[in-house]
């Protein structure tokens, strides 16, 4: 997640954990002569700019499926444009993309999950419940379907479902019986009306604690309307495919539904496949990876201060150590 702070009337792009994503990344690109890293959540460049800024001999192979992201990255990055590729495309088409650019292997990869800075602060995009906007929260505005879309055509038991999955809402029969009703008489197309419609189904008691009550509702829109856990299921195995011994991916996720799919597939990629009952370890069956620290990292304590949107990262790492 690319965030941003504002100072005075400017937007100053902060990239999260940027250094320690560099230091993580930094023995597998060492170890070769033209190493070929894949960011696949471009965003507005931090981490590929100081990226390529370190390594002088590094390719970055940049994806995105947000055009604005892509552009505005493309121009900030243009002092590296010979060894900057880019694809406007979802992450999890990884694969399809190192392969069209010549490369069977990478020596890296580092996701950045979640709805980014660009998509935040611009208000139009419609990923946030405290400015008016039209409900779109597509990441890729040329394709998809839109939350206004969903929220108006979803049967209820669906949109319950995907409140209670991918919002945790405990609210959700609520919050749904309210926009049935509420589309029978209009579209619902407003950020501004979706909130205050979710702000009225929570019981005040509920309001008084957690932050803003319509934000779990909003995670949930804009997971659905852009398949965001789909995508990751899809994208880590096939970015770890990828690398070749040595090489290491880096993904840090912002809510505990990403980082569980994430802990999921790396504990499953770095665990032994040997019968438990074997006293040794059958080559075939060693795991081919492994954990590059235990658990998660978290941002210290002057990064929280410079860049309060970085409180709720986990950062996880892991290293292919077997072809």
């Amino acid at each position: 997640m690319k965030r941003s702070k504002r100072t005075g009337e400017k937007m100053q792009h902060i990239s999260v954990m940027r250094d320690r994503c560099v230091d993580l990344l930094a023995p597998a690109i060492l170890a070769s002569s033209n190493p070929v890293v894949v960011d696949g959540t471009l965003g507005l460049g931090g981490h590929t700019e100081a990226l390529l800024q370190r390594f002088e001999n590094l390719t970055v192979i940049g994806i995105d499926r947000d055009e604005i992201a892509l552009e505005r990255a493309t121009k900030r990055l243009a002092p590296y444009a010979d060894r900057l590729k880019t694809a406007h495309c979802v992450f999890d088409q990884i694969s399809t993309v190192v392969e069209g650019f010549g490369y069977s292997h990478i020596n890296g990869a580092l996701f950045d999950l979640g709805v980014s800075s660009i998509q935040l602060d611009e208000t139009d995009r419609g990923f946030s419940y405290s400015q008016d906007a039209p409900l779109d929260m597509r990441m890729d505005r040329s394709r998809g379907i839109t939350a206004s879309e969903i929220l108006n055509t979803y049967e209820p038991g669906k949109l319950v479902q995907i409140l209670r999955t991918y919002g945790e809402e405990k609210f959700a029969t609520r919050i749904v019986e309210n926009i049935v009703k509420a589309r029978a008489k209009a579209p619902l197309n407003s950020t501004t009306e979706l909130a205050t419609l979710v702000k009225e189904s929570i019981p005040a008691a509920t309001r008084r604690t957690g932050g803003n009550p319509a934000k779990r509702t909003f995670q949930a829109l804009r997971i659905e309307a852009n398949d965001e856990l789909g995508a990751i299921t899809r994208a880590l195995p096939d970015a770890l495919e990828l690398l070749m011994v040595g090489g290491r991916l880096v993904v840090m996720s912002f809510q505990s539904l990403e980082d569980r799919i994430v802990k999921e597939v790396f504990a499953e990629a770095s665990t032994s496949k040997s019968p438990r009952n074997l006293p040794i370890e059958l080559p075939e069956y060693a795991a081919k990876f492994s954990l590059v620290f235990r658990s998660s990292e978290t941002p210290t304590a002057e990064e929280l201060e410079s860049n309060p949107r970085s409180a709720s990262v986990r950062l996880r790492a892991i290293e292919r150590v077997a072809a």
